[in-house]
């Protein structure tokens, strides 16, 4: 029987009860040597539920991601947030006494993440073959832009790049206007989130194929194939059907109505009904339940062919009424809508408080602010927010003392040698 999975890797270690545990990873080590959002994404998921991350950043310039504003009080704010929970070291991985002291750390370590260009931990004697020879156990997770296999891995590659290749980038926007990039570093989050969930696979199997030697894995983990990876099903419509998907804004190419409708008050509403439940439900609600019956509007299929026409009676039953008239006609009856929300907006709303989706941190630099809470949601062993994003190197002593024995003279030492 696969026992393991009954238990936290902290319950494996020492025998603490499920209950008292600090999240379901509580007790799981992970270096986290990436830079930018992919990588710490990944283990910002992991050490907000419990897994003890330490961030190893250059000596003196940190995370290139401190770097990027907003700032308050000379701090960034992406900082702040997206390495929360997690321990700050220095460490100079170009250098032999730096890539001794990585060896050292990972054969401690559960889970460690990387972010370089491919060949350039083998050039540091930090390949996986090196790492496991010290850890059998060690699960690798190596984010690139194009993998490390492959005609374009040694490319360099950003999100940006990853989101125009993945085809995400040619079906977004309106047909007349150019293709829109998104605000946010979207596939870097969502490889983040798919290197996070792939890492929980690897030591899944790690710990309960009932093999005592079972050895750790690499996980290769690009930056366009996860994004790519949720363009479904485009790649199989276009060889089946010849079909190229294309840009129709706000619509959904597949099932309609599906778009955004401008109310009374100019205020954006969001509104789906792509089956045929939901839309006979919200044309009853509409008080226009003659859309069930047109020709036209009668099934899926008709109405993707009559779109336009759909959306006209849609923007005309909302155009002449405000956001919350219009939700409260329609929530009640099951139709499916919902504000277009801002920041203040989502800081006001009462589920996201009743959800405690925002949370209030304490920090020495920034005093009291407000960050995203934890998601998903767990009964027995939540995850919970601890402090904001450290200051670079601040665990050293911490860090190279447990893990490590090292006392206060030879951190010296190595800091006066540009080690750490």
């Amino acid at each position: 029987m696969k026992q393991a999975i009954l238990k936290t890797w902290e319950q494996a270690k020492t025998g603490e009860d499920l209950t008292t545990a600090q999240g379901p990873l509580a007790g799981l080590k992970v270096l986290d040597l990436s830079i930018i959002v992919a990588g710490g994404t990944a283990s910002s998921l992991l050490a907000d539920f419990g897994a003890e991350v330490i961030k190893v950043e250059r000596p003196g310039a940190g995370d290139p991601l401190r770097n990027w504003g907003p700032f308050a009080n000379g701090v960034s704010l992406w900082w702040k947030v997206h390495s929360r929970n997690k321990k700050s070291i220095t460490l100079n991985l170009a250098t032999p006494e730096g890539q001794d002291i990585l060896k050292k750390l990972a054969a401690q370590a559960d889970v460690l993440i990387e972010g370089f260009r491919p060949g350039a931990m083998e050039r540091w004697g930090l390949g996986p073959d090196d790492l496991q020879a010290v850890n059998p156990k060690l699960v690798m997770l190596r984010f690139s832009g194009f993998g490390q296999t492959g005609p374009y891995k040694d490319r360099p590659g950003f999100g940006t790049i990853a989101e125009c290749m993945s085809g995400y980038i040619s079906m977004t926007g309106f047909p007349d206007t150019a293709p829109n990039l998104p605000p946010i570093p979207l596939a870097d989050e969502i490889a983040g989130v798919f290197g996070a969930m792939a890492g929980m696979m690897a030591l899944y199997h790690r710990d309960t194929s009932g093999d005592r030697d079972a050895k750790g894995q690499v996980v290769d983990v690009s930056l366009f194939e996860p994004l790519f990876r949720l363009c479904i099903p485009h790649i199989t419509m276009f060889d089946m059907l010849g079909i190229n998907r294309e840009r129709v804004g706000n619509d959904f190419p597949d099932a309609a109505p599906r778009s955004l409708y401008k109310t009374s008050d100019d205020r954006w509403l969001g509104l789906s009904a792509t089956s045929q439940s939901t839309f006979e439900r919200l044309a009853q609600a509409m008080g226009m339940p003659d859309l069930i019956s047109r020709p036209e509007f009668k099934d899926n299929a008709a109405r993707l062919e009559n779109r336009d026409s759909l959306n006209d009676e849609l923007q005309g039953w909302l155009g002449q009424r405000d956001l919350e008239e219009a939700m409260d006609q329609l929530i009640p009856s099951g139709g499916v809508v919902g504000p277009v929300y801002d920041a203040p907006q989502i800081m006001s709303d009462p589920h996201y408080q009743a959800r405690e989706d925002i949370i209030d941190i304490n920090d020495p630099e920034l005093g009291k602010t407000k960050m995203l809470g934890i998601v998903p949601k767990f009964s027995e062993t939540p995850g919970a927010v601890k402090h904001a994003g450290p200051n670079v190197g601040e665990h050293n002593q911490h860090i190279y003392g447990s893990w490590l024995g090292l006392d206060e003279g030879e951190l010296a030492d190595l800091t006066g040698q540009g080690t750490i």
